[in-house]
């Protein structure tokens, strides 16, 4: 006969060994912010809802910049499974392959006017997704990338001085992006310098440049630009979409089950909401904390900075498109793409817009 405690204490000790297999599973992503930041933050909570999804069986564990690589070898210590994970913005590895550019930052909407909502819907509708998820072999890493942070639009940004014109504007050495985004600025004179975000309020302070941008007023504050910037410019185009994703090596990816799969998938849609929304309200409140109790003064951006940077954006938009097919086809998706949607759309946000400055107006 069997012996019952036996059989339920083997049947505790084999839930016990499965349930200490299943929580084996660490995707430890190194980002390329400090674990204070915004994109920390959201990255945290998609680590949250890919815990609960999975039952525990995969678990999300942030490292800091700098913990096991530099930010710049990110992509390379995932590819070569010395970290699990990495989260940046695409754009980072325009170097890789210019192609990274049209994911991670596509250069004044794309040419074409994609703001971050009209980009999601080509992201998950319009094709995106499948280009995207070719991105990785044409850049030759083993990688599955995750789309999670669209953002925008971002700031033109922060300076000593009101600039009344491009001229001005060209007499400032300014923080810019990496990669084509901030090449543009290059090539309409602005001397651009790509560094990380925490090393901007430093270079400000020492006067190693003398404007910068980072993104938006919730993050831009957090990094404390305010302590040495008064004039801040909201309108800009050089990223009206900016989007952070994550990168998994091939090799553990491949590795989880096709729940833990399903999971992050789920929860980097939800986070694709999630973080437009968040950020919505997160800016509006820190906004009105540095308009209001940092004297923080907001500035309309000169009109010839966009004819200049517009030109210049579409001028890099078609030499890359002519030197690389993969590019070129991105690119042509997002055009063919805009051409349905961004009629409807700009104009149903152009009367949006008017009547929220009127709003906006009556708060002055």
């Amino acid at each position: 006969m069997f012996n019952i405690k036996y059989v339920a204490a083997g049947a505790t000790a084999i839930a016990l060994m499965a349930s200490s297999a299943m929580a084996e599973k660490v995707l430890r992503i190194q980002s390329v912010l400090a674990t204070s930041s915004d994109e920390v933050t959201m990255l945290a909570d998609f680590g949250k809802d890919v815990e609960a999804l999975t039952g525990g069986s995969l678990t999300v564990e942030i490292l800091p910049a700098g913990a096991v690589v530099g930010p710049r070898d990110i992509m390379d210590a995932v590819d070569a499974g010395l970290v699990e994970g990495g989260f940046a913005w695409t754009h980072y590895w325009g170097g890789k392959h210019v192609a990274a550019n049209l994911f991670g930052a596509p250069v004044a909407g794309a040419g074409v006017g994609m703001d971050n909502i009209a980009f999601l819907s080509w992201f998950q509708y319009g094709g995106g997704k499948e280009l995207y998820d070719r991105l990785w072999d044409e850049m030759g890493v083993n990688v599955k990338g995750f789309m999670l942070q669209p953002v925008g639009p971002e700031a033109l940004g922060w300076f000593p001085e009101p600039i009344e014109s491009m001229d001005d504007f060209r007499q400032m050495r300014f923080r810019a992006p990496p990669g084509m985004v901030g090449a543009a600025y290059a090539d309409i004179g602005v001397p651009a310098v790509a560094m990380g975000g925490g090393d901007i309020l430093p270079a400000l302070e020492k006067g190693t440049i003398d404007a910068a941008e980072w993104c938006c007023p919730k993050p831009d504050s957090v990094f404390g630009f305010q302590k040495v910037l008064k004039h801040y410019y909201l309108q800009g185009l050089h990223q009206v979409v900016v989007n952070a994703d994550m990168y998994i090596n091939g090799d553990f990816y491949d590795s989880l089950s096709d729940l833990e799969k399903k999971a992050l998938e789920v929860a980097s849609t939800a986070s694709l909401s999630k973080s437009m929304s968040y950020r919505i309200y997160e800016n509006g409140k820190a906004l009105k904390d540095l308009t209001e109790n940092h004297g923080v003064i907001l500035e309309d951006t000169p009109a010839d900075y966009f004819t200049e940077y517009m030109a210049a954006a579409k001028n890099a938009l078609q030499e890359a498109s002519d030197s690389n097919e993969f590019f070129a086809e991105v690119w042509q998706s997002q055009k063919d793409f805009a051409d349905i949607a961004v009629p409807f759309w700009a104009g149903a946000q152009a009367a949006n817009a008017s009547l929220g400055k009127a709003h906006a107006d009556t708060l002055k």
